[in-house]
């Protein structure tokens, strides 16, 4: 168990509150269960409501803005409630993980970039007491670390991982911001990208993946950027080719931001392509062409979509 508590004497009350967790590892799209336990001091407490949120440093928009703590998901776990002196409560809870909940653990070690916590909200008087957080450890998706894993295994090396504000343009999302993968080109794709980002945005079906590259020229203060969209499903994840998958995708993808560039007007800095608004691929159903067909056009080598 894991235990965080508001500071004695929340609000001139005499109020303790310790928020446990039961395991805080869990995954995007679970249940987090725990429980808040109220203790009242010498006097009785009215207390107007219990929130838990999700709480991590977020990289504004403006690249010269300093970095913010920012409260991305919320969710209520008790109503109005008063609590006579003296006495305890404790109120269970499961708190529910978004589907786009950022990573913050791979293969088991914690991400240094990026950490994250819950935090209790207690309301009493006008006042509203925000207290120490539980760290909470997220962990990837199945699809996630299937992709992540294919990507170390062809060459590519996380650079750093972040949370950026903001939505991205053409993309349904339920959060206010999303998690961006840096990493280090594998050698066999190097020269026509040198940097590559990958985007992760989950729902209860499937993923989408969202390839953001650069091509670089050092010496002229030239960038093009060019960005892909995929589509995958959660079912029939295990049974995927996925090192020919990703491998696909990003042939795919170098492949178009090359066809971009070629047409480019060097004279002038390129800051994004007409593939940011082209949507993305539609996924193939599972069981449907997983044998070694992530090699061709989109996600299963159905170029046309099917």
């Amino acid at each position: 168990m894991r235990l965080t508590g508001v500071s004695p004497e929340s609000g001139g009350t005499g109020l303790t509150v310790q928020t446990a967790l039961a395991n805080p590892s869990t995954r995007p799209g679970l249940r987090l269960p725990g429980r808040v336990n109220l203790i009242a001091g010498s006097v009785d407490v009215p207390v107007y409501h219990v929130r838990l949120g999700l709480v991590s440093t977020v990289e504004p928009d403006d690249p010269e803005a300093p970095r913010r703590l920012v409260q991305f998901h919320q969710a209520q776990v008790s109503d109005a409630l008063v609590l006579r002196a003296g006495r305890a409560r404790s109120i269970p809870f499961e708190f529910p993980l978004p589907w786009e909940t950022p990573v913050t653990t791979l293969g088991g070690v914690p991400l240094l970039s990026l950490r994250m916590g819950l935090r209790t909200e207690v309301a009493i008087e006008p006042a509203v007491d925000q207290g120490a957080m539980v760290p909470v450890f997220v962990h990837p998706l199945p699809t996630q670390q299937h992709i992540l894993a294919a990507l170390d295994t062809l060459g590519f090396s996380v650079r750093q991982s972040g949370l950026v504000d903001g939505r991205l343009p053409g993309v349904a999302q339920t959060l206010s911001l999303h998690q961006r993968w840096g990493f280090w080109v594998g050698p066999l794709y190097a020269g026509p990208i040198t940097e590559l980002e990958v985007i992760f945005v989950a729902n209860s079906a499937g993923l989408e993946v969202i390839l953001w590259c650069d091509r670089r020229l050092a010496l002229a203060g030239i960038t093009h950027t060019s960005i892909s969209r995929f589509r995958i499903w959660h079912a029939g994840a295990d049974q995927r080719d996925w090192i020919s998958t990703v491998d696909g995708w990003l042939r795919e993808t170098i492949n178009r931001h090359a066809a971009a560039a070629a047409h480019a007007d060097w004279s002038a800095n390129i800051t994004e392509s007409a593939h940011v608004s082209r949507p993305p691929d539609e996924p193939v159903p599972p069981g449907f062409g997983l044998g070694g067909t992530g090699g061709g056009a989109g996600i299963g080598g159905g170029g046309d979509g099917t």
